[in-house]
């Protein structure tokens, strides 16, 4: 016959085997709680590096777009001007190109614009009015289609005060950034009214 134990031994081990059971179905270990925790912290600090990442990218790509939009401004506002050069001398040194625009928007009379670089900023004075057309400027040149070719002043002479080049060239130097060159045709200078 087999030996049977006494029934509250069979019992106290039965109270043990539940209570083991019980307490490891209850929650994690202070190991496996530790790992848990260290598994999450590096997960949290992959997703700041990509946020901090995707955020100096959009940085980046702002101030590019802002340059870019402020370079198409400065040409597309040169080039307005000159397209619309009215009766007048055009005058430059090479570095600076000044003349007289139409005022048709305003309804009055022709105002004189100048193009010039003050320290590295590309500044548009209109009568007198002084508006900051570009920053970081390192540059700034105007060239004159003649007859002759391109020329580096314009009058050409004391006699030529009056005559208008068939072209003018700006070219804006941006540093590291490159230059920008615009040319545009003149027409042909109206004949002088009574």
């Amino acid at each position: 016959m087999p030996r049977s134990r006494p029934a509250a031994a069979r019992e106290g081990v039965t109270a043990a085997n539940t209570n083991r059971v019980t307490a490891q179905e209850a929650g994690f270990t202070l190991i496996e709680l530790m790992i848990s925790l260290a598994l999450f912290a590096l997960i949290a600090v992959a997703g700041l590096a990509l946020v901090d990442s995707i955020l100096g990218v959009e940085g980046r790509t702002a101030a590019r777009l802002d340059a870019q939009g402020a370079m198409s401004r400065a040409m597309y506002v040169l080039t307005n001007d000159v397209d619309q050069i009215a009766r007048g001398r055009i005058v430059s040194n090479g570095h600076e190109l000044i003349f007289t625009r139409a005022a048709p928007g305003l309804g009055g009379p022709p105002v004189e614009i100048r193009w010039i670089r003050s320290g590295d900023t590309l500044v548009r004075l209109v009568g007198g009015a002084q508006q900051v057309v570009l920053p970081g400027v390192s540059r700034l040149d105007a060239r004159f289609l003649d007859d002759g070719g391109w020329r580096a002043a314009w009058p050409p002479s004391e006699e030529r005060a009056e005559d208008w080049p068939r072209a003018v060239e700006m070219t804006i130097g941006l540093g590291t950034r490159g230059t920008l060159r615009r040319v545009v045709a003149l027409p042909a200078r109206p004949a002088s009214g009574p």
